[in-house]
């Protein structure tokens, strides 16, 4: 029978020897030095193998050697005031040490000395040495101590403001939060964070502070006098001076929500009137109608008769005066609570809501007819210009803005063949003159087997160099009857009768084709743009159709560029932060068309994956002289370069434009400026004919 004392476990011990190689192979492999030295000759009795390996020695010929003998005489000295603690007072002693590497790098070492007394003995036997390096941490206490002394100086060089606050009482702020809010450091330091917010946000605030998150969200405060500010809080959690601390960056955003306001004005109004734009019409007449028990109203569409006579002999500038003076009586002849909107042209919409009788409404167009016909003065002579308009009823006419919109314009074209200077409500019997859509519909049909479409390409350039950075391709039908057509003469039918879904893979397959050809023969290795519709972009299969254009033209996604409308960004916004991802995931880069002539709500910008934003011509083509329309167009370019995204303009139509526009950091430049719309093979022509890239002169 064995005698071997059992385990808990049941197992026999492991005998002295086994247990030694263990604490052999534990020892050796730790990231700490470890030795055990005699306390009377204070000889080494054990080392493992990095404390040996650190003073040129092994684990065997370490052994029998004294402190001094192993670490040197000098260190022995330094540090014996420590070992005789250890052996005169039976307690552990820990200290740090700063030493020298070989390449003069310093690193730190922490040593702790462990004294061994055996049971029933009064003196120590030995002591166990320890040793830990602990460079990195000193060198991280550094780096807090440097980052620490930075923030000061950044905090005073800053010209934000900053506020440091621990437990809700500010600690610290920057002269720039002074200013900001009309209080001295001393009055405010101690202070509640809380008391410089607007009563309106205290509790936002106080619930981001109780949370902790690190965040930024747009606020307010108030100054000293009252005047409440709008900011955006930047709220950070940080280490500061050994204290944790809560750090709050406070921009002012009362220039830059000027500069929204200005650019979202702009969005929903047209920039020649001031009244609404069509996208913002049409979305307010939307919300009114889905109202609950929406009252009666009529939706009045408004067109000048022979107003292209004006435009053609007196020129735009005085075609626009008298436009802005129409749209003045029309505002002083409603009342209100009337929406009133130019749709483009001299095309005005005015809804009436809250009449229930053809006659009230009457009154109104007798009113409006009188006031407009008044005549106008331009070019220093008076000019008479008059209305022919449109009235479809709600509900009897349509129960949506599109259907409203649709029968008031048909009643309006009847208006004009009755004489002008009239006008005619809707009736059902007016539906049959849409025969002139089904005619167009079915030549856009047979256009489109008849290879009768063809594509125009208009170079855009880099506005520093005027290097050739891409090409916009615009459709252009090829009537045989009525000769060249812009899509003003059809899109709209295509639209409506879904003809633009085959029109549109067309265009894309096009455009692909020709940018294959353009840069297997390097005639232009650039991108090739292309507008989208919304009835295309709709499409849950819109991203298949794409991949399988570039699949077949065998091109790959970033010969491509495509270009969405910012009603586009209203309608589809659920999915489009999705859509776009995965459009651009196929190399394509997505912009936005003709900005700021909708109705964009600026924050979906921010959650959007776009490339680049194109300023509409509206705005291009009134620079220099019109302050409004420089003062948007460097806030649309700054807006965007703040948000990381490429700017291009459209319409420009000289150097003075092209050099303001580069030098507020426009991108991309299209227009006459440059070149017109061209055939594919005008448009290499010109480029073969254009040589080396140049800036045009301005004419002095």
């Amino acid at each position: 029978m064995s005698t071997t004392p059992a385990l808990p476990t049941g197992r026999p011990a492991k005998p002295a020897k086994d247990q030694a190689a263990q604490f052999r192979l534990l020892a050796d492999n730790v990231p700490v030095l470890i030795a055990v030295f005699d306390a009377v000759d204070r000889t080494c009795r054990f080392a493992n193998r990095q404390y040996a390996r650190s003073f040129g020695l092994d684990e065997t010929s370490v052994l029998g050697r004294t402190f001094a003998q192993i670490i040197g005489e000098d260190a022995a000295r330094e540090i014996d005031p420590h070992v005789e603690r250890v052996l005169r007072d039976r307690v552990s002693v820990s200290y740090e040490r700063r030493l020298e590497r070989r390449d003069g790098s310093p690193h730190w070492i922490e040593v702790n000395l462990i004294p061994y007394v055996p049971p029933d003995a009064d003196a120590v036997e030995s002591a166990f040495v320890l040793i830990s390096d602990i460079t990195r941490f000193r060198e991280a206490e550094r780096a807090v101590r440097e980052s620490e002394e930075r923030l000061t100086k950044f905090m005073q060089a800053s010209m934000e403001g900053i506020v440091f606050h621990r437990d809700g009482l500010m600690t610290d702020v920057n002269p720039p939060l002074c200013e900001l809010v009309g209080y001295s450091l001393e009055e405010l330091v101690g202070r509640p964070a809380l008391s410089m917010v607007a009563p309106d946000q205290i509790e936002v605030v106080r619930e981001v502070m109780a949370s902790g998150r690190e965040t930024r969200y747009a606020t307010a405060i108030q100054h000293r006098s009252g005047e409440r500010i709008d900011v955006e809080f930047i709220v950070r959690t940080m280490w500061f001076n050994g204290e944790r601390l809560r750090m709050t960056i406070v921009h002012d955003l009362r220039a830059h929500m000027e500069a929204l306001a200005r650019i979202q004005h702009l969005a929903e109004h047209d920039p020649l009137t001031g009244l609404l734009n069509r996208p913002a019409f049409m979305e307010r007449l939307r919300e009114r109608l889905s109202r609950p028990e929406a009252p009666r109203a009529a939706l009045l569409f408004i067109d000048l008769d022979n107003f292209k006579r004006v435009n053609d002999s007196l020129g735009h500038l005085e075609g626009d005066q008298v436009l802005a003076t129409v749209a003045e009586r029309l505002k002083g002849g409603l009342r209100a609570s009337d929406l009133v909107a130019r749709f483009g042209g001299d095309e005005f919409v005015v809804l009436l809501e809250d009449v229930h009788q053809r006659r009230d409404v009457q009154t109104v167009l007798n009113a409006l007819l009188s006031v407009v016909e008044v005549p106008v003065q331009a070019d220093g002579r008076d000019l008479s210009v008059t209305p022919s308009i449109g009235v479809a009823m709600y509900p009897e006419h349509g129960g949506t803005p599109e259907e409203l919109l649709q029968h008031a314009d048909t009643a309006m074209y009847l208006a004009k063949t009755a004489g002008r200077a009239t006008y005619r409500f809707f009736e059902p019997a007016m539906a049959e003159n849409a025969y002139a859509d089904f005619v167009i519909e079915a030549e856009l049909a047979q256009g489109l087997t008849a290879d009768e479409f063809v594509l125009f390409f208009q170079p855009q350039v880099d506005a520093q160099t005027g290097r050739l950075t891409g090409a916009e391709a615009l459709l252009r039908w090829r009537h045989p009857e009525r000769g060249l057509l812009t899509p003003d003469a059809f899109i709209l039918v295509a639209e409506r009768h879904r003809l633009m879904v085959p029109l549109g893979e067309w265009v894309m397959h096009e455009a692909a084709r020709h940018a294959r050809s353009w840069h297997e023969r390097g005639v232009a290795e650039v991108p090739i743009a292309v507008n989208l519709s919304s009835m295309q972009f709709r499409l849950g299969s819109f991203a298949k159709s794409v991949a399988h254009v570039l699949k077949t033209a065998g091109v790959p996604g970033n010969w491509l560029e495509l270009e969405l409308t910012e009603r586009m960004l209203t309608d589809e916004i659920d999915r489009l932060p999705e859509l776009l991802q995965t459009l651009r995931a196929q190399g394509l880069a997505i912009s936005i068309d003709d900005f700021g002539t909708g109705y964009t709500a600026l924050n979906q910008l921010t959650r959007l994956p776009l490339d680049k934003l194109k300023i509409d011509q509206s705005f291009v083509g009134e620079l220099p002289d019109d302050r409004g329309a420089a003062a948007i167009t460097r806030a649309v370019v700054q807006m965007a370069k703040g948000l990381g995204l490429r700017v291009g303009a459209e319409g420009v139509r000289n150097a003075r434009q092209w050099h303001l526009l580069a030098e507020w950091g426009c991108d991309e430049l299209q227009g006459e400026a440059i070149a017109p719309p061209m055939p594919a093979d005008e448009f290499e022509a010109w480029l073969a004919a254009r040589g080396k890239p140049r800036l045009p002169r301005i004419d002095t």
